[in-house]
């Protein structure tokens, strides 16, 4: 038996993008899936939109904006599925881009989540900064992906075309067993949005399971299209999250190690700030930490249900600086010895 696959793409304020990329979604997925539409209550015309133009397609309401973390928790409850495929409206889909990917995490079912190759939908020749060939994390929890370090992306020339175990699967389009997408307890709602894909991996392999990347299916990624890249509240999730997610999953012996020399390079990223991006994004970062600390207790509380362990994909330097001291503006640079 075929296993049961819904496709729910999270909708805020998105008839723009709805309009443009649902089509793709539909001639591609349709035979193999069910396509989900999550609403988080908005207030554009994406509802009569859906209603009118897709009245077969399920259409699921949330009664307010929650976020992406909380909006998928609520919808998916709803749900029943063997795999759910999280997918970003900005996105444009390919042939085939769902059946490989089921196939290889059905031969093994110690595989909990999978992404495809991300490429840019405005520069289809670059991978996307948002997954690109997937992606890792360094000692100090910083992520990174294969095909995008920091604010350099690769050209695609088929030099990550190998399926791979990674640390991370980006929540732009991320396949997952549904059943452990909920034991696990699904996204962590205080994210809100941002990074709650890598915690929600960090947790999988916690548990023991695996993610991967497959390169055989590939997506076009707008990205950016909800929240821009240069936004200070971007800025403030980002490294509120960050802190969160390590303080949560990283094993005991080097909490407080990785927390002080975070703290440190933290600070110094915000001082860069002021001189690249303004006042506003150094006063994120400061934000991010006053809110991290205030609600250390509650993270505190949650770290306990985890069992954390020594996990693989971790790069094991500095990727801060190996890219901004050494010099390695690409992920084929780093030494393949340095991955535990």
């Amino acid at each position: 038996m075929n296993p049961k696959v819904a496709v729910v793409i999270l909708n805020w304020n998105g008839k723009n993008l709805l309009e443009r990329f649902l089509p793709s979604v539909i001639e591609y997925s349709m035979d193999i899936a069910e396509i989900i539409i999550a609403d988080n209550n908005s207030s554009d015309d994406s509802i009569h939109f859906l209603e009118n133009k897709y009245p077969d397609i399920r259409l699921i309401r949330n009664s307010t904006n929650e976020g992406f973390a909380k909006g998928y928790n609520t919808v998916l409850k709803q749900i029943e599925a063997d795999y759910y495929i999280l997918l970003n409206s900005d996105i444009e889909v390919t042939p085939h881009w769902i059946e490989g990917v089921i196939n290889f995490m059905e031969k093994d079912k110690s595989i909990a989540a999978c992404q495809p190759k991300i490429l840019s939908y405005n520069d289809k020749s670059s991978f996307e900064y948002a997954g690109a060939a997937g992606g890792f994390i360094d000692k100090l929890g910083y992520p990174f992906c294969r095909g995008r370090l920091f604010q350099t992306l690769e050209n695609e020339n088929e030099q990550y075309d190998d399926i791979l175990e990674i640390f991370w699967a980006t929540g732009a389009c991320l396949f997952i067993r549904a059943d452990l997408f909920h034991c696990v307890g699904g996204f962590d709602e205080d994210f809100f949005a941002h990074m709650e894909e890598i915690d929600l991996c960090w947790r999988l392999k916690n548990a023991t399971y695996k993610i991967y990347y497959f390169p055989h299916s590939a997506i076009y990624h707008v990205g950016g299209a909800t929240l821009d890249k240069m936004s200070p509240q971007k800025t403030y999730l980002n490294f509120r999250n960050n802190l969160s997610l390590i303080y949560k999953n990283i094993v005991k012996t080097s909490l407080k190690r990785v927390l002080f020399k975070r703290a440190i390079l933290d600070f110094i990223a915000a001082i860069s700030f002021i001189f690249s991006g303004g006042f506003s994004h150094f006063w994120a970062v400061i934000r991010a930490y006053m809110a991290f600390y205030k609600s250390m207790g509650k993270i505190k509380e949650k770290r306990k249900h985890i069992e954390q362990k020594q996990v693989s994909c971790i790069y094991n330097k500095s990727i801060v600086k190996e890219y901004y001291f050494n010099k390695k503006k690409f992920f084929f640079l780093l030494n393949e010895r340095d991955f535990s």
